[in-house]
């Protein structure tokens, strides 16, 4: 389902600038105010780190006359500025959250936003909610571990799963350094069909975002790794479980049956979030917005909708 924008441009981010669109809603509004006076905009943070909103575009069917939705690209990615230079002490979450609040700020939404982060985007989103922001309504995690530590320890457990003899391609691959061979391609590819995208062929929104990973890795090879089996970047240690049982408002995580985000990962954010649900997509692995679009479209309507009613506003935290 495609929407098309209603306006796109800039906000300048120290001596930046982060690209945005914006969907549904209307001019003078923008999801801005208080709670009753206009629905809050959902904000969708991207994943990656490295990748861009192009892959998440298909969640503007959740704009509305009163509702708008911003999808932008993280700094380093897509439309938004490129540092090809700049060092791994650059690439930081604090880097990333500062870029968000001056994303909310520039676009005069802090007053009243949702929050939807995917894969690396919801581990951004959660440490942004968990710092209390007084403008956030509510918050969706997608497909996102609660830390990096049981990423890697995960990421083994599914590998040891492949078919016979997938795992010994993929090992032998990287300790000969020819990760780059077409025998490596085509095992990681297999991993990717179970546990990234399960439907073909992929769709373009989800291979337009690999394409422009791919033109610029600089984020991607800094913060995460070579691949998705490797995370040896600046994200490496990084969890956000300590800072769970601060969010305080509604929370609703999502995540697939064949997730490379697996159940043990994501558990935490289940575990720790005082107001929180979980859903759980019987058909799909990293992508349920894509892999099964109407239901989870329906599953964060509802939540919207809750939330825009009033229905569980100023719960106390357990």
């Amino acid at each position: 389902m495609t929407v098309a924008p209603r306006a796109q441009g800039w906000v300048p981010f120290r001596d930046h600038r982060t690209w945005y669109r914006l969907t549904g809603g209307t001019s003078g509004t923008g999801g801005t105010g208080t709670p009753g006076e206009a629905a809050p905009a959902l904000v969708v943070v991207h994943g990656g780190p490295g990748s861009t909103h192009d892959y998440l575009t298909n969640l503007a069917a959740l704009a509305e006359p009163g509702r708008t939705v911003v999808h932008y690209d993280q700094l380093g990615n897509g439309a938004s500025s490129h540092l090809p230079d700049a060092g791994a002490d650059f690439w930081t979450l604090d880097l990333f959250l500062a870029e968000l609040d001056n994303l909310l700020t520039g676009l005069g939404v802090d007053g009243n936003y949702v929050l939807f982060g995917h894969s690396w985007g919801g581990v951004l989103s959660a440490a942004h909610a968990a710092r209390r922001p007084a403008g956030l309504r509510g918050l969706v995690i997608a497909d996102s571990p609660a830390s990096y530590r049981l990423w890697r320890q995960e990421m083994a457990v599914l590998r040891a799963a492949l078919p016979p003899g997938v795992d010994a391609i993929l090992r032998a691959h990287e300790a000969a350094g020819t990760t780059d061979s077409r025998a490596y391609t085509q095992a990681v590819q297999i991993f990717n069909d179970r546990h990234v995208c399960r439907i073909k062929p992929w769709p373009p929104e989800y291979v337009a975002s690999l394409m422009e990973l791919s033109n610029d890795p600089t984020v991607y090879h800094t913060m995460n790794g070579p691949n998705e089996f490797h995370v040896v970047g600046t994200l490496k240690d990084l969890s956000v479980e300590d800072v769970l049982p601060d969010i305080g408002v509604p929370t609703l995580v999502i995540s697939g049956r064949y997730d490379e985000a697996t159940e043990v990962t994501v558990r935490p954010f289940a575990e720790l979030i005082p107001d929180v649900r979980w859903e759980i997509f019987e058909e799909s692995s990293h992508l349920p917005h894509l892999e099964e679009p109407e239901l989870c479209r329906s599953v964060l309507r509802n939540f919207l909708d809750e939330l825009e009613s009033g229905k569980g506003r100023d719960r106390a935290p357990r």
